[in-house]
């Protein structure tokens, strides 16, 4: 029985990166698409389908926010999947399987078969299910584990083989077979039929064409007479027919073969515009993903390189998209890669909400630097990572991706990803982040548009420079000024307000850390210099309001001027960020104004900023307009 699945997916090719631009222009390819199950978080979630994508196959960023794009217990018997392969058909069709598996409820028990699914416009998709026990019961009725299936176009018969690997209740051997699949992709036109036996048997494995030559990547190993592993690995068989007769080298060809740490769910596409082969595989001992590339399929780059990721797979697979089919996607699971768009008004951002806006000018660039709340109706901050837009005029923008993620902060064990600051110095960008009580941290890039690392290895700044505070969050929202000298300065706090001189090296404290006298200070400081006098904004009261004081001098005294915006709409929480651009003054911030919105899920606004004769900022009242294009 056959059943269709109303999606949007927007989807594939077949192959791989973007290392070699003209010739990807020719093939039509622009990024990639990564397949892929979890094996970690919440159980009944990690099974599941999920899909990334890439423009480069390097740097990669989940779509849906890394939920689920299918969920299992739709498409398969056991309510879960796992290796997910994905193929371009020579029609135009789309054709993925899986591994129709629940080893989060039935442990490593046996599986029933394999899921098929097919699309032929990647909205609407038919599933079915492959039981080999049942539909095969006569040859396969002791069919135990049917793992990790892929389908390759045959083009010597004209079909779509689907092979995988078998083991069958005795428990002696892993046995690859294969079946060609029926013309609705619903099942196998015939009783399968081995396609490859390894000596020591084999898993996961991948086949792919070069030359009129046929390469099987899996996963194998080696024992010694008293048959006891001694080693694995990934091993390479190759053929000059499809299927077979298949020939073994032995030898091994990751980096972690023979080592503690080992790899499985090899995977190999070929990049964008370029005869390099990317072999990617998962260490599912210690939840990293990595790969070697190779020009002949035959010898591969000895150290491995790592992705560089938002999500943490489990064995899947890569394949190359089109520009329209990246659109698709994104239009769908949220954009996740660069794109343009135009804003109306406030919130100055729809599709993802938003929060604590750090700003910086660039030539005729304004850059605006985001928190990032997670979908979903959340009861609590949830911010995995930080957002980066630009614009030259303030309705036209460019989302970029994201540049800096939590886990690029190896000891920020909160997971948080809090208010941060950008500031340029020396040729570099250094971005200052809040990370709850693990402490504010330093990333540095030579590119605004990063990606960043972590530049410390630790925190800047920890809850023990926090010396007139006695709670946990103290040390949080770093902003950075830079002084007409070129002297960098560094303000932080919650319900106390610190600053310090940062050396010029921007990733160590100069001196003493003051603390500023603040009325009603909350949370949030922003400083700017008008008409040389030094102004501190900053998130006052609860709920929040934004108010401001004034200094001649950037260690204070500051004298209190105010409220200059009143408390956000829908959210108990504001973020002041203050920048001339083009010869305005804009004040941004946010609240909680999509329709959506709560404390927890906030979007960024941008008004106009103003000042009186005397030099005082005027009162800036919500509008949904904002600021308007400048021209």
């Amino acid at each position: 029985m056959k059943k269709t699945i109303f999606l949007s997916l927007g989807l594939l090719l077949s192959t791989g990166s973007v290392w070699g631009q003209a010739k990807a222009q020719k093939e039509g390819f622009a990024g990639y698409l990564f397949a892929y199950f979890e094996g970690g978080g919440e159980g009944k979630m990690q099974e599941q389908l999920r899909f990334a994508v890439s423009e480069d196959a390097k740097n990669w960023y989940a779509l849906n926010d890394n939920r689920p794009v299918i969920h299992s217990d739709s498409i398969s018997q056991s309510g879960g999947i796992r290796d997910p392969h994905i193929l371009r058909g020579r029609n135009g069709d789309y054709y993925l399987v899986a591994t129709d598996m629940n080893t989060v409820r039935d442990g490593w028990k046996e599986n029933p078969g394999i899921v098929m699914l097919r699309s032929k416009d990647l909205v609407n998709w038919t599933h079915a299910k492959v039981v080999l026990a049942k539909d095969f019961a006569r040859n396969f009725g002791d069919a135990y584990w049917v793992w990790a299936p892929q389908t390759i176009y045959d083009r010597k018969a004209g079909k779509y083989m689907v092979y995988f690997t078998l083991q069958r209740t005795d428990r002696k051997s892993l046995i690859t077979y294969y079946a060609y699949a029926n013309k609705d992709f619903t099942g196998f036109e015939s009783e399968p039929k081995v396609l490859f036996s390894a000596k020591y048997g084999s898993i996961d494995n991948d086949i792919v064409e070069k030359n009129g030559h046929f390469h099987l990547f899996y996963k194998g190993n080696t024992k010694d007479a008293q048959g006891k592993e001694v080693k694995n690995g990934i091993q390479q068989a190759t053929a000059k027919s499809l299927t077979g007769p298949w020939k073994e080298d032995f030898r091994y060809l990751d980096a972690y073969a023979g080592t503690r740490t080992h790899v499985e769910g090899s995977s190999t596409f070929r990049l964008n515009g370029s005869e390099e082969y990317v072999l990617m595989y998962d260490l599912y001992g210690s939840g990293r993903y990595e790969y070697q590339t190779s020009k002949d399929l035959k010898t591969f780059t000895k150290t491995p390189q790592s992705f560089r990721k938002n999500f943490f797979p489990r064995h899947g697979s890569v394949i190359s998209l089109t520009q329209e089919e990246l659109e698709r996607v994104q239009k769908k699971w949220g954009y996740v890669l660069t794109h343009t768009f135009e804003t109306k008004g406030n919130p100055l951002f729809h599709d993802k909400f938003t929060a604590d806006p750090a700003v910086m000018v660039e030539n005729d660039t304004l850059w605006l630097f985001a928190g990032h709340d997670a979908a979903g109706n959340q009861q609590g901050y949830v911010m995995k990572d930080w957002l980066l837009y630009s614009t030259t005029d303030m309705k036209h923008w460019t989302e970029h991706p994201s540049p800096l993620h939590i886990e690029d902060f190896a000891w920020a064990a909160s997971k948080q990803a809090y208010a941060g600051h950008v500031a340029k110095r020396n040729g570099k960008y250094y971005w200052y982040v809040s990370t709850n009580w693990c402490g504010i941290g330093v990333a540095v890039s030579d590119n605004i548009k990063g990606p960043y690392r972590d530049a410390l290895g630790k925190p800047l700044l920890t809850n023990k420079d926090c010396f007139a505070s006695t709670h946990s969050w103290a040390v949080i929202d770093p902003a950075i000024f830079i002084d007409d000298d070129n002297t960098p300065y560094i303000f932080w706090g919650n319900r106390e307000c610190y600053w310090a001189k940062l050396k010029d090296n921007m990733i160590e404290i100069d001196g003493e850390i003051h603390q500023l006298q603040i009325p009603d200070f909350t949370e949030a400081p922003w400083v700017h210099k008008y008409q040389g006098k030094y102004y501190l904004t900053y998130a006052s009261g609860w709920p929040e309001k934004i108010a401001y004081a004034v200094a001649d001098n950037i260690g204070g005294p500051y004298t209190y001027k105010g409220v200059i915006s009143e408390i956000a709409g829908n959210s108990n929480t504001t973020h002041p960020a203050i920048v001339r651009f083009k010869n305005r003054w804009i004040f941004f911030s946010h609240n909680g104004g999509l329709h959506a919105g709560t404390s927890y899920s906030r979007s960024i606004i941008a008004e106009p900023l103003q000042y009186d004769a005397q030099g005082n900022i005027l009162s800036i009242p919500p509008t949904a307009q904002g600021v308007g294009e400048i021209k």
